[in-house]
């Protein structure tokens, strides 16, 4: 098994003095400094706006930074919510980190579930699907034409462009689509793009996805690899009991956040809020816990095909060490 960070910094308004809002972020790229060095794969920071704490907004400049911190430590998007972007002008950002990180982008997007954003960005959540098709369209021809080329589209048009720089990976960085009912895996296979699956579903949901994905995957004519598919879990190695209790207490309370962003008079609404509104359907299936616990958890996870697990950790340092120190070999020793 191989292990990647899942989240993100936060960096609130309201500080003083303001400098101290950077802090979050700082103290995020010296988390991904060691991660590296204690062998974790890659940092997946997530894209979120108006929340009121300060989630990460600008995510490809904030891997921008953590680039030039790092060496070999992939840098991931979970995800860029395309219905938000101007697809061409996304390309060329993305391009400029893989191509100034010596390729080591992995391109996360998605269409977008939090109402508060939708309303923010006075998007009709109804639009959320055809601008996601159109603007991935737009968005792989900007990052694979060296060629100059024209869009004219529901929703965007761009005449005789060629974007630029080029990116390192060609003929673009791995795309990594945000699924969890079996229509949106289905079509993530079928685009030839790799699976993130969220943190709640169970250990025999994430079979099935994988198994569906691999076979929607082949039957398009694509390879699979184990490594194609990445899996969210939330993690906290915990010393005693009383760590487990606050632990999940934490989680709890993010859950509940996050369902509170999430809902409103926004008619589609993500799969992830069907999960959170299960009895124990937070805490079930993540990986909090003594390092044993996890280690079983974790073993589980790898008998039914996963081979890249994403954690939430809270962006705790020693939580990550703890992880490397406790977790890790065991999982290196299978």
């Amino acid at each position: 098994m191989q292990f990647g960070l899942f989240g993100g910094a936060v960096a609130p308004r309201g500080l003083a003095p303001a400098s101290d809002s950077a802090c979050g972020y700082h103290d995020f790229t010296e988390l991904c400094v060691e991660a590296e060095a204690l062998g974790y794969r890659s940092t997946f920071v997530t894209e979120h706006h108006f929340t009121g704490i300060g989630q990460v907004s600008a995510t490809l400049t904030l891997l921008a930074w953590i680039a030039a911190r790092t060496r070999t430590l992939r840098l991931g998007t979970a995800i860029l919510v395309l219905p938000w972007h101007n697809p061409v002008l996304l390309a060329e950002q993305a391009a400029t980190v893989d191509l100034l990180s010596g390729g080591r982008l992995d391109l996360g997007v998605g269409k977008g579930y939090r109402h508060t954003e939708f309303a923010g960005f006075a998007i009709p959540p109804h639009e959320a699907e055809g601008r996601f098709d159109e603007a991935f369209d737009v968005l792989v021809r900007a990052l694979s034409s060296d060629a100059p080329f024209s869009h004219a589209g529901r929703f965007w048009r761009f005449d005789a462009i060629a974007a630029e720089p080029p990116p390192a990976q060609r003929p673009h960085p791995p795309i990594w689509l945000a699924a969890g009912r079996p229509e949106t895996i289905a079509d993530c296979a079928r685009r030839g793009c790799n699976l993130l699956l969220n943190q709640f579903a169970s250990p025999a949901e994430i079979g099935a996805s994988i198994a569906l994905y691999r076979r929607e995957l082949e039957g398009a004519g694509h390879k699979f690899h184990p490594m194609r598919v990445g899996v969210a879990r939330d993690m906290w190695v915990a010393e005693d009991a009383l760590e487990v209790e606050r632990a999940i207490a934490r989680q709890a309370g993010d859950h509940v956040r996050i369902g509170a962003l999430s809902t409103g008079s926004q008619a589609r609404g993500s799969h992830i809020l069907a999960y959170a509104a299960e009895d124990g359907g937070r805490e079930a299936h993540s990986l909090i816990g003594a390092a044993a616990e996890i280690i079983e958890k974790l073993d589980h996870l790898r008998e039914i095909g996963v081979a890249y697990v994403l954690l939430n950790g809270r962006s705790d340092l020693g939580n990550f060490r703890r992880f490397a120190d406790r977790v890790m070999p065991a999982t290196a020793d299978r």
